[in-house]
């Protein structure tokens, strides 16, 4: 997957936004109550927009905080939203929301992760997810779905690999296509070109209510299905870009396994 983009003032970039959305400059005009005329001069180089005006369309265009400030700087206008190391003291109410998610989910295994699926903190469950797995992985920024899908990771121990790697990729595949982050794209390709990976999503009749991911430890097979939170009034680029991910057990047996 490659996303190839030349931008070059506000006009292109909200452009790019505009079309990422499937949205006309009708469309978009309607949802934001202002002219195609005011909006096709913006997006043409011939009206620059008001600070306020900007923050208006990306708020209808659902552009991430880090496309916000983007948007702004093609403007000629500063960022607003700052981007706050987690470390820093102004984050200490975060970590500690953060940490008590983590810590009550334990035993079961439960990760925070930034944008581009690098892990930023984890709980002592996790700690089954990474047996076996090859050192060179856990170098440096370790990141969730290279460990996941990589040989030398934790891929051989996936029962289901090809629908499990389907549904990784179309998951990270529809974030490249609502962000458009060249980051998110180089991992998809990376992913991508790993032996044995499915990067069409493969239909499967499965009984249950959810679609478990199965994994050989070394306490047997455990099953389970995970849930995502975010922070929903997040004005910091750090904060909105932190996903939480938590791992349930799919059967009786995974819990008691985990428990014991």
């Amino acid at each position: 997957m490659t996303v190839v983009e030349t931008r070059t003032g506000i006009g292109d970039l909200l452009r790019v936004w505009r079309t990422r959305r499937r949205l006309s400059q009708l469309d978009l005009a309607c949802l934001a109550d202002v002219s195609t005329r005011h909006l096709s001069y913006i997006e043409t180089g011939r009206s620059r927009p008001s600070r306020g005006f900007v923050l208006h369309l990306a708020e209808h265009l659902e552009v991430p905080l880090r496309g916000r400030n983007d948007l702004l700087v093609a403007a000629g206008y500063a960022p607003v939203y700052g981007e706050t190391d987690l470390a820093d003291p102004e984050m200490a109410a975060v970590r500690q929301a953060l940490d008590l998610v983590l810590s009550h989910h334990d035993p079961f295994p439960a990760l925070v992760v930034d944008r581009v699926w690098n892990l930023v903190m984890a709980n002592a469950g996790a700690q089954i997810l990474l047996e076996g797995v090859d050192a060179s992985l856990l170098a440096g920024p370790l990141n969730v779905l290279r460990l996941s899908l990589h040989p030398a990771g934790f891929a051989s121990r996936i029962a289901d690999f090809d629908v499990f790697s389907g549904h990784i990729l179309g998951r990270l595949r529809r974030q490249v296509a609502l962000t458009g982050d060249e980051e998110l794209t180089a991992l998809y390709d990376e992913l991508a070109a790993y032996p044995g990976v499915t990067t069409v999503e493969p239909w499967t009749e499965h009984p249950g209510v959810v679609l478990p991911v199965r994994l050989q430890t070394s306490l047997g097979m455990l099953s389970f299905f995970t849930t995502a939170a975010t922070f929903g009034t997040a004005a910091d680029v750090t904060l909105a870009e932190l996903t939480v991910e938590q791992f349930f057990p799919a059967d009786a047996a995974t819990e008691r396994a985990l428990r014991g």
